[in-house]
């Protein structure tokens, strides 16, 4: 994309209203603008990212055997009602009505939904496990809503639930969901930690909820420091195999880690060394929920067992904030310049910078490395404007683009342009064609 022809408006200053630093990185490098309180526009670069994190949250959702849908934002509220929870929701539900004066509210999750779906096509246990997901948007009314996409009123959720015919098979899909949320924050480049959080309204017996750390987090976080060390990284995983995912859930569960809500500090005390032992603020990313027979029993979703005896199915639902999480990563990864983007989510794969556009030489170089670039499939952006140097630097370190290539006349009489990494700052020289083989290289990689 030639930035002469994006649509890419910049703040140069710091808005008012942002208090933390990814909402005023999103702001100034022109991903949101707000609409209403807590409400935004995703403009163009803002939607890139949006979309990338949502296709990796799809693809370690399919690789775990869930099965992607979609349910509507609009519910009705009799499925509510029929749970028990219209009314135990709270004020941070938007109930409407429609022209027919019928109750209706905008979704704020959809285990009534789901279960609604399941009890009209499901009967037997031969049916079963069964594991449904959809990526939707959602509203929760919040009372104070700020920090941008952190704490907003609508915002972008992937939320699954699964039915099982048990709750050996329901603790099973709960391991499977910690396991493949744990690979979903590693392809981020996040570090994300499971923490024994409370059920909320959602309600049930288990619950861990998935924290970045950042000084701007909203949680109290207590755990042990050893839990920092832990990492999937290349490890091959069988989500059918119960044995290794309970090994892995007992892995990254085992260490002290709790919410405020939570923690006990006797607990911590007895079961972590003084040394060891990390209270920080944190950034909730995810959030997952075993709740047995809860909905279940309340809205009829029953199978007929082996012995032909109707049994109420047991079910979670596992929610990834995949908007918040596009905040939780420029929490986790900026610096004084701006945001710097993992290699997997960033809205540009290269920066091309021409710094004396109209040169004939310099002019047919960044052309040459930009229509490559676009040959191998690549998302480049190319300042092709007349800008100043520095501006154009500016922008660059903004927007976070990870590998960035500098073309100048002077380089382009010696045969190079210079390479510049956004995460360390370090810069080489290398002839054009070495610049796109070294770039490639890395994305390749990181693939």
């Amino acid at each position: 994309m030639r930035l002469s022809r994006y649509f890419l408006p910049l703040l140069k200053e710091n808005p008012a209203e942002a208090q933390i630093i990814s909402h005023r990185l999103m702001l100034r490098s022109g991903m949101i603008k707000q609409s209403s309180s807590g409400i935004y526009s995703w403009l163009p670069m803002g939607f890139k990212v949006l979309k990338k994190i949502e296709n990796i949250v799809h693809q370690e959702q399919k690789l775990a055997g869930h099965i992607p849908m979609l349910m509507p934002t609009l519910q009705s509220a009799e499925l509510w009602k029929e749970s028990g929870r219209y009314e135990d929701y709270g004020e941070e539900m938007l109930r409407i009505k429609d022209r027919h004066s019928r109750d209706l509210l905008y979704g704020p999750t959809n285990e009534e939904l789901i279960t609604d779906i399941f009890r009209s096509h499901v009967n037997s246990y031969r049916d079963l496990p069964l594991t449904l997901y959809h990526i939707q948007w959602k509203f929760r009314d919040e009372r104070r809503p700020r920090f941008g996409v952190m704490r907003g009123r609508e915002f972008y959720m992937k939320d699954g639930y699964n039915f099982d015919v048990d709750k050996d098979n329901a603790l099973h899909s709960y391991n499977r969901h910690l396991i493949s949320y744990l690979r979903t924050y590693e392809r981020l480049g996040l570090k994300a930690i499971p923490m024994r959080a409370d059920t909320g309204p959602i309600g049930g017996d288990y619950s861990h909820e998935f924290l970045v750390l950042a000084e701007t987090g909203e949680s109290e976080v207590f755990f042990d420091k050893s839990i920092l060390n832990l990492s999937l990284g290349d490890r091959q995983v069988d989500f059918e195999n119960k044995d290794q995912c309970q090994e892995i859930f007992n892995e990254w569960t085992s260490p002290y880690a709790r919410t405020d809500e939570t923690h006990d500090n006797a607990s911590f005390d007895k079961m972590v060394p003084k040394d060891q032992q990390i209270t920080s603020r944190a950034i909730e990313v995810g959030q997952i929920f075993y709740f047995g027979t809860k909905y279940s029993e309340a809205m009829g979703a029953n199978v007929n067992n082996s012995e032909g005896v109707k049994i109420p199915v047991h079910m979670g639902s596992h929610g990834i904030g995949v908007s918040r999480l596009l905040g939780a990563i420029i929490e986790a990864s900026h610096d004084d310049k701006g945001i710097i983007w993992p290699e997997n989510v960033t809205p540009f794969q290269v920066g091309i910078i021409n710094l004396k556009q109209g040169d004939e030489e310099t002019d047919n170089v960044c052309s040459s490395i930009y229509k490559t670039f676009s040959d191998f499939g690549y998302d480049c952006l190319y300042d092709d404007t007349n800008e100043r140097a520095g501006s154009k630097f500016a922008t660059m370190d903004l927007i976070g683009i990870p590998w960035r290539i500098t073309v100048g006349p002077r380089g382009v009489k010696n045969g190079v342009v210079e390479v510049t990494s956004r995460k360390s700052g370090e810069s080489i020289e290398l002839s054009p064609e070495l610049a796109i083989r070294k770039i490639t290289e890395i994305y390749e990689q990181a693939d």
